[in-house]
């Protein structure tokens, strides 16, 4: 006996069939759920602080050159896309004006553009993103009035250590510059690899022991910025974060002189002592640094920090928290 599901009888399970069909209208707006989602998401992305939330002309330049890409790149995935839809709509089986060619080989028209157009896509691509990384270029300062502030930075298990020579302080877990002035980071690490990156602000550059790295960043206005490792380097990398703040001229001017008189003094001793295996670190500040201290860390006259445990295999590191 036949199920009235498959021979179109008036059974209970047809009537569930029945009452499952969505019309064509309802499908339509299914459909367009999914872009709505990814459209609401990738501005949501815009006020996370993220790279899509620039704060500074290095922020605003790398994603310049990211939405030159992803447009560039959309120039062969949208029409893709058109094309497939149009194609399964025209050949469809209740077509009759659509030609049925199994014997089809070969079109030279077909192969121009199927290979021509990406090549051309890739080209210019490649070009965009050559101009942008010649143009943002971590050693090429930014075009500016002001001088400088000038900042030393030891990535180091699992803090950051801010040494500012001109001023003769330095801060642990907090980067206190002033807003509208280019900053230079000359960057070197302790330990292990590590990666510098403040999203808002730019570009991310490498920190490794016996050797500096530069980088030149900005930022447009007072606030404060998110800054992390972007490196795996231990157990302690996922709290092996800081907080930049940007604040007028005379407000950074303030943050010095109150340092001076408040923080400790940094110096071979004490360098060492930070430089034990810890995370979850709050930030603290030093009023006075040793002038040679990071020349010292960079030509590894001082002991390096102990790293990572490479015995055996594992996470083996359990530093100390100091909250």
């Amino acid at each position: 006996m036949l199920d009235p599901l498959y021979a179109g009888g008036d059974g209970p399970r047809a009537g569930a069939r029945a009452g499952r069909h969505i019309p064509p209208q309802g499908r339509l707006r299914r459909l367009w759920r999914l872009p709505a989602a990814l459209i609401v998401l990738l501005l949501m992305a815009g006020c996370s602080g993220g790279v899509l939330d620039p704060q500074g002309p290095i922020g605003a330049a790398n994603v310049k050159i990211l939405l030159n890409a992803l447009g560039i790149m959309l120039m062969i995935v949208v029409p893709t896309i058109i094309a497939i839809l149009i194609f399964a709509w025209w050949f469809r089986a209740s077509n009759p004006r659509a030609r049925y060619r199994p014997d089809f080989v070969y079109s030279g028209g077909i192969e121009m553009v199927v290979w021509g157009i990406p090549i051309l896509v890739i080209m210019f691509l490649g070009g965009v993103i050559w101009l942008g990384s010649h143009e943002l270029d971590p050693f090429k300062p930014i075009a500016s009035p002001h001088k400088p502030t000038q900042v030393q930075v030891v990535s180091l298990d699992w803090k950051w250590l801010f040494i500012y020579p001109a001023e003769g302080v330095a801060s642990v877990n907090e980067l206190v510059v002033p807003a509208g002035i280019p900053v230079h980071f000359s960057l070197t690490s302790a330990s292990v690899m590590n990666m510098f990156f403040v999203p808002q602000l730019g570009s991310m550059i490498a920190t490794m022991n016996g050797m500096v790295t530069q980088l030149h960043l900005a930022a447009d206005k007072p606030g404060e910025f998110y800054g992390q490792s972007a490196q795996f380097s231990g157990d302690g990398f996922s709290d092996m974060n800081f907080m930049v703040r940007a604040v007028p001229q005379d407000a950074f001017a303030q943050w010095v002189a109150g340092t001076r008189q408040t923080g400790s003094a940094l110096d071979r001793t004490s360098y060492l002592a930070l430089c034990q295996q810890s995370t979850n670190v709050r930030p603290f500040t030093y009023g006075t640094v040793e002038a040679s201290l990071f020349n010292a860390v960079v030509n590894q006259e001082l002991p390096p920090c102990p790293g990572p445990n490479t015995e055996r295999a594992g996470a083996t590191v359990r530093p100390q928290s100091e909250r």
